[in-house]
């Protein structure tokens, strides 16, 4: 019985990680196919491109919400680790992969948040964020950002001897990552970053 819950688990989380809130937030508020701004990414950065910050907040947290819910039910019935996390990669799959969108879904970056804020352990959102900063201040292509992140932090808890189950977990999102966001890899992540510029304002 708790394997049958696990797996309407998981599949309730694809499904509402399939949710393209951001493009349905684009038609119903903005009459406009976000996809047509920017990266053609189904995601809260190209309402933003399309509508502004105000509109694009809400597309940015309801693309985080839905890494949520379905997290935290697992959690809260005292799933082991290692299943919670296969409830969150579910979520994950479903916005990258969603069938709504024909499988063309969204780069997953803010679901994948979601995701570990539900997390009952913190480290791996933490380490994951640290890196991100790290990587915005050091960074400019923004595709290369989130793997820094991603890879960081999945360094981090191999160095720190963390379970096996956050490790795999952290290596399956960068897999799903460099899927993604593969076309933008192949430019150069470039060296000048917000520190850079900071430094040099400094010396002047």
């Amino acid at each position: 019985m708790e394997i049958v819950i696990l797996a309407a688990l998981v599949m309730a989380a694809f499904w509402l990680g399939a949710c393209p809130f951001s493009l349905i937030i684009g038609r119903c508020l903005l009459h406009k196919d976000i996809r047509r701004y920017g990266d053609a990414n189904p995601g809260a950065w190209n309402v933003i491109r399309a509508g502004g910050v105000k509109v694009g907040l809400v597309a940015l947290v309801l693309d985080i919400a839905k890494g949520v819910p379905f997290v935290l039910i697992a959690g809260l019935l005292e799933y082991p680790e290692s299943a919670i996390m296969a409830v969150g990669f579910g979520a994950i799959l479903g916005h990258a992969y969603s069938p709504f969108l024909k499988l063309r879904g969204g780069k997953a970056v803010a679901v994948t948040y979601g995701v570990l804020v539900a997390f009952p352990d913190r480290e791996m959102l933490t380490a994951t964020a640290a890196c991100m900063v790290i990587g915005v201040l050091l960074i400019e292509v923004h595709a290369w950002v989130v793997i820094l992140g991603t890879a960081g932090s999945l360094g981090y808890l191999i160095v720190t001897g963390s379970a096996g189950a956050q490790i795999f977990f952290l290596l399956a999102v960068l897999v799903v990552f460099i899927l993604r966001y593969f076309p933008e890899l192949k430019v150069s992540p470039g060296y000048k970053g917000m520190l850079v510029h900071w430094l040099q304002a400094v010396r002047h």
